[in-house]
């Protein structure tokens, strides 16, 4: 006896079947007293690990900060009530003859830090993300220096300085090349401590390049590759667009940083020599601690704050523009 085959669905079954297929999926019931209880409580600890950030930046960060503001504005010594004085300690600290060396050396350090020590980064990035062979043991060597005190790197470097007996000078005697004073020179001083700033510090911003050269797609070089671009074209066209927004802010992070040297003309030079190594930040070191002038100080503190919100806020608009442009 043959098969009779499938038997035909009625025509007025399937309406029914969608709207059972696509009948929304019902909430679960709302929680009783004790899921309610357990929400409160895990709020209740993420709010108390939040307020004890706060508490900690409060104490930490912004009382200082506005503290400093106050004091710019008063004739402050430890021990004694302060008095206020107006603007008086910004007139005095600006007619300070080393008030213009410590601007003219640190916007000229920030100047160099920016020609010698932000693209050196970018080219050992480039040169480790393009290794097959022990790149994990490039990154640590890269690093290494981050992970030394800043105060003993700069005393090595010191050493390292040192026009008699120190290394740098004794290999350029073995090669029979003329040696240099290097940070005990007035024109050579600040270009050192561009040097000392760079090795210390870049090995963060290697990793950050890294990081972002490796988030670039294959296909952009193959591309490129294809269209017979040279290894520099490929840069150019491919690896500076796709990394640029990490360019721009490592940029600002590194202008913010060098405006506030300090360890390395503290450590190596002593601000000297001639106060070729005298920076804004050396200077209200020494308005605090050497001059007992806490509120020329302060007075300098704040000068230098609202230049660098000033140019941040200025900086930031202008890369934003640029983006939305583009």
């Amino acid at each position: 006896m043959k098969h009779p085959g499938p038997i035909p669905t009625r025509t007025t079954d399937r309406p029914l079947a969608r709207a059972i297929a696509v009948r929304p999926v019902q909430a679960p019931p709302p929680a009783g007293g004790r899921g309610r209880r357990r929400r409160l409580a895990d709020q209740g600890r993420a709010y108390a690990f939040l307020l004890g950030g706060l508490i900690c930046f409060a104490l930490f960060s912004w009382y200082p900060a506005i503290r400093a503001v106050v004091i710019a504005f008063q004739k402050f010594t430890p021990g004694s009530d302060p008095e206020w004085v107006g603007t008086a300690n910004f007139t005095r600290v600006v007619q300070d003859p080393e008030f213009a060396a410590a601007w003219r050396n640190t916007l000229t350090f920030t100047v160099l830090a920016l020609l010698i020590g932000f693209a050196v980064p970018f080219v050992l990035a480039l040169v480790l993300n393009e290794l097959r062979h022990a790149r994990a043991f490039f990154r640590v060597v890269v690093y290494l220096p981050v992970m030394i005190p800043p105060v003993v790197s700069a005393l090595l470097w010191k050493w390292f300085y040192d026009p008699g007996a120190g290394l740098a000078n004794e290999a350029l005697r073995f090669l029979h090349l003329p040696t240099s004073n290097w940070s005990n020179g007035a024109d050579t001083a600040l270009v050192s401590l561009v040097i000392v700033a760079t090795w210390a510090n870049m090995g963060g911003t290697v990793l950050i390049y890294l990081a972002a050269l490796q988030s670039i797609p294959g296909e952009l070089y193959e591309a490129a590759e294809l269209d017979g671009a040279s290894l520099l074209q490929r840069v150019r066209h491919v690896t500076v667009p796709q990394t640029r927004f990490v360019i721009l802010m490592l940029m600002l992070l590194q202008i913010i940083a060098t405006m506030q040297v300090f360890t390395e003309p503290f450590v190596i030079t002593g601000g000297g020599p001639e106060n070729a190594t005298v920076t804004v930040l050396y200077l209200i070191y020494k308005y605090a601690f050497l001059y007992n002038d806490f509120g020329g100080a302060c007075a300098l503190s704040v000068m230098l704050l609202l230049l660098l919100g000033l140019f941040s806020a200025g900086y930031l608009r202008l890369t934003r523009t640029d983006g939305e442009a583009a």
